[in-house]
């Protein structure tokens, strides 16, 4: 996208007092795409991208075939049939961005087709590429008029229909004056010519993550550490704990996606840091960077910081990523955001809950003498409610169970403490107090 704009010079603005906002509208043979560039003080950024992968300009010759057939009464065509018509449709398309009626003839077949009908005809995709192009305004947080300039790329944009699609849409005229199949070229070619010191504008091209960068917590959640459509290079730090008293090491998992739970993202990476000291659980730190470089090369790295030990992975996001699944991912995050966010609290209430269990079976192993017997017998019953509340699935359940044996762990604790205040002070005389005081 930042090529396009290059191209038409939009890297080369004169007014550094505002902020200039560019849409990159990209409808090819069989994808669309769409970004959204800031450009800052000589510095492009990529604030947001979108598309749709199964939508261009092969899909607007179907649609044209699609009418036609309805036009000549035509419910089936052959393999040949269809071909014919397809080539009819392609230069009925393209005839249409220069003429405001064609005629499509194929076979010996013969319909007359204006701009108007073929309007009608693809709405249905071009309202698709506008759904997509306010969807990606809003993840970059501006508003139509915030645009300044909408750059066509791609040789569907010669279309009279799409080009006017735009238009409606952004109220301005787009940009299609360079040819939109050699624009990128043109941009590129144009920043490789800047890169190797012919060109001394001191503009500056920046990248985004198309999908948010994490690992995965307790309870199978996903922590994300850099957000989708965050400008790279980047770097994230997150400070995390040990879950189990004397832990000395800790699996770190590299997961990229929109959804809270490891199981519906993509798995990037393994590794374990090895040689923590041990510790109570939750004493321990362990310093986790994420770090993304101008290449797309992500660094994630672990340290405990009193040891100082590290262990780090280098990690290609984009490696066996195409572009369906990095659709696939965005559409499965907003379909399942509601659910997620449900997930995301039982799972979270189950780990505390499992917490709570695992600390007061520890404690009970060392001080359960210090109940009674119908302390301990309650104790029990509570705990054992706990447990058969983690199977139901029920956060509301889990958290009254917590709550409620909460109530006699407490209790539980406040005599432990009172027994080591007591061993604390046992053979202490109140001169010795008096004297150190």
């Amino acid at each position: 996208p930042t090529a396009a704009a290059v191209a038409y010079g939009l890297d080369q603005d004169t007014n550094l007092q505002t902020d200039h906002n560019y849409v990159i509208y990209d409808l090819g043979g069989g994808t669309f795409d769409v970004s959204i560039l800031r450009f800052s003080q000589g510095v492009f950024e990529v604030l947001a991208t979108g598309g749709h992968t199964a939508l261009g300009g092969d899909d607007l010759d179907r649609l044209i075939v699609k009418w036609a057939k309805k036009q000549l009464n035509i419910d089936v065509l052959d393999d040949a049939e269809y071909a014919a018509f397809i080539v009819a449709a392609r230069k009925a398309k393209e005839a249409l961005s220069d003429q405001p009626q064609v005629q499509f003839k194929a076979l010996d077949h013969t319909l007359a087709l204006d701009r108007a009908t073929f309007e009608t005809i693809i709405q249905i995709a071009l309202e698709k590429t506008i759904s997509v192009c306010k969807r990606v305004l809003r993840d970059a947080k501006l508003n139509l008029d915030d645009i300044q300039n909408v750059v066509l790329v791609g040789g569907s944009t010669r279309s009279y229909a799409v080009q006017k699609a735009v238009r409606d849409v952004f109220d301005q005229e787009p940009l299609c004056t360079i040819n939109p199949d050699e624009v990128v070229a043109i941009g590129a070619a144009i920043t490789a010519n800047q890169l190797i010191g012919n060109s001394q504008d001191g503009s500056l091209l920046l990248d985004v993550t198309p999908l948010s960068l994490g690992l995965e917590t307790m309870g199978g959640l996903v922590e994300r550490l850099i957000s989708r459509n965050t400008a790279i290079p980047v770097a994230r730090r997150q400070e995390f704990t040990t879950y189990q008293d004397g832990q000395t090491a800790m699996l770190i998992h590299v997961v990229q996606g929109e959804r809270d739970l490891v199981e519906h993202c993509r798995s990037l990476g393994r590794f374990v840091l090895h040689g923590i000291p041990p510790m109570t659980a939750g004493q321990a730190r362990i310093e986790v960077t994420f770090q993304v470089d101008a290449d797309g090369l992500l660094t994630v790295s672990a340290q405990e910081t009193t040891s100082g030990v590290k262990a780090e992975i280098d990690i290609k996001p984009s490696y066996g990523l195409s572009d369906t699944d990095t659709e696939r991912l965005l559409i499965e995050g907003f379909q399942h955001a509601e659910e997620d966010k449900l997930l995301r609290h039982l799972q979270e209430a189950k780990v505390e809950a499992q917490r709570e269990l695992e600390a007061l079976e520890q404690a009970l192993k060392v001080d359960a003498t210090l109940l009674s017997e119908q302390q301990l017998t309650a104790l029990n019953v509570a705990k054992d409610h706990l447990y058969v509340q983690l199977n139901a699935n029920d956060i509301q359940a889990i958290e009254q169970a917590v709550q409620a044996l909460k109530v006699y762990s407490d209790e539980f604790a406040a005599l432990r403490m009172n027994r080591h205040i007591d061993h604390a002070l046992k053979g202490t005389k109140l001169n010795d107090w008096s004297d150190s005081n």
